[in-house]
């Protein structure tokens, strides 16, 4: 199955769209571990949800997860450059991401945040003029 870049950007932007919604601010912030390394599978088992698959090609896998963390969507990918091409795109939709080497994270800010204590990785932030009902994000960068 052959995917174009800018639809897997699209549908990774509208799962982020459909998941996200309003995130309210975590004050708390705990030890982030080593950031986690494998297989979609692998890393959906590290958060214990099954995921349910809405993407396999050899570019990129995604799924659509759910745990008592809350709804999120898990991506992997071939390469590096991949996984930024993609997260460039989808980060103009807003959005909290989850960041590891060849995989993202995509949810609501609690649900990310949440997900970072099993996985690792560092927090991004997408663009806060493309939220839903105005700005919901403080701003558009990176958290550790």
């Amino acid at each position: 199955m052959r995917v174009t870049r800018p639809s897997l950007a699209l549908a990774g932007a509208a799962a982020v769209l459909a998941l996200a919604g309003c995130g309210s601010g975590g004050d708390g912030k705990a030890a982030v571990p080593e950031t986690a390394t494998g297989s979609l599978e692998h890393l959906a088992a590290e958060v214990k949800c099954k995921p349910n698959m809405q993407t396999d090609a050899d570019e990129i896998r995604q799924a659509l997860c759910k745990n008592t963390d809350g709804r999120f969507v898990l991506a992997t990918f071939a390469t590096d450059r991949g996984q930024r091409e993609w997260l460039n795109g989808a980060k103009d939709y807003g959005g909290y991401y989850l960041v590891g080497r060849k995989w993202v994270a995509v949810g609501e800010e609690k649900t990310v945040t949440a997900l970072q204590g099993s996985l690792g990785g560092d927090m991004e932030e997408g663009s806060e003029h493309m939220n839903p009902g105005g700005s919901h994000n403080k701003g558009g960068g990176h958290h550790s």
